[in-house]
């Protein structure tokens, strides 16, 4: 067989990555619905999904090339195919074991445009599975996220937000009044330089009010960079969902979160998850002899802003 059918017949990318665990936790971090759809997008320099939900919430989880041990992609452009993320973490949660970092193998396309994973790293046993792909649904929004000035209107933290606000809510006040409040409610962001200050508004069955002053609230707020006075207001349901699923260990490592406001209210949250193999397990060493530096998976939301009518 000549070596130009050879290359017809690779797949669009076969990659291998030591940590599975890194990957479900990033991945389980968009997960906010328990059915949900996502699009997977390939390219040569790495692995996004991408999910959303009624045009106003989205997520992606960019997973660098530099994440995987191996990275071999064939594909010309950038190939996209739908699969179910709920499918797709609890199969990768499949290979992944307590105490140590399991090695697994990703293929696409399999004969039937399947996505192939398989274990790699035990001798014994082999564990094999394939998720079933379709066609993937046309993404209804893609946003270019413009700042909404000359500087950037951001304050990051260093717990999950949302996590620290119901934490002190719910120490100051009845749980069942603070869920009748906030579930389907809206949530106003309010940010002004002098004194600066993030603002919390909780407006629905009741009014709630949380103010963070930036030097008076140092445990929780790390930075804080504004110019003007803004104020939007979100769903809650939808602020909720860039949080809500972050793993513990996530939360441990405490990276930060950073948010960040864009023009018309476009409010973008990033959080950083660990890939890197745990500490109980060997570095892994290039070919030149040095070890990899700690490798983190990005992760995006970006929630629209409410509009009054």
């Amino acid at each position: 067989m000549s070596s130009s059918a050879v290359e017809a017949e690779a797949p669009d990318l076969v990659c291998q990555l030591d940590n599975v665990q890194g990957m479900v936790d990033a991945l389980s971090a968009v997960r906010w619905k328990r059915h949900q759809d996502a699009v997977v997008e390939l390219s040569e320099h790495g692995v996004v999904l991408i999910v959303e939900d009624t045009g106003c919430l989205q997520a992606k989880v960019y997973l660098q090339r530099e994440l995987f041990v191996r990275y071999d992609y064939h594909a010309e452009g950038r190939p996209r195919f739908g699969v179910s993320l709920g499918l797709f973490v609890d199969c990768l949660n499949s290979f992944s074991a307590p105490g140590r970092s399991s090695m697994i193998e990703i293929q696409y396309p399999g004969p039937d445009m399947q996505l192939l994973i398989k274990s790699v790293d035990s001798l014994d046993a082999c564990i094999y599975a394939e998720i079933r792909t379709r066609i993937p649904d046309t993404i209804s929004w893609d946003y270019n996220f413009e700042p909404a000035g000359s500087t950037p209107l951001t304050f990051t933290v260093k717990t999950p937000l949302l996590s620290s606000i119901k934490k002190m809510i719910l120490h100051g006040w009845n749980v069942h009044f603070c869920f009748k409040i906030l579930l389907g409610s809206s949530i106003q962001i309010n940010l002004q330089p002098d004194p600066p200050c993030i603002t919390f508004k909780g407006e629905g069955h009741g009014d709630l009010q949380i103010d963070f002053t930036y030097y008076v609230n140092t445990d929780l707020v790390i930075a804080f960079h504004c110019d003007c006075q803004v104020s939007y207001r979100y769903k809650y349901k939808f602020l909720r969902a860039t949080t809500s699923n972050l793993p513990s260990s996530v939360i441990k490592d405490n990276r930060g979160s950073k948010l960040t406001m864009g023009r018309g209210g476009m409010l973008k949250v990033q959080h950083l998850v660990s890939v890197a193999r745990s500490a109980t397990s060997h570095p892994h060493i290039d070919s030149a002899g040095h070890q990899q530096p700690s490798r983190i998976a990005y992760i995006e939301f970006f929630v629209k802003s409410e509009v009054d009518e």
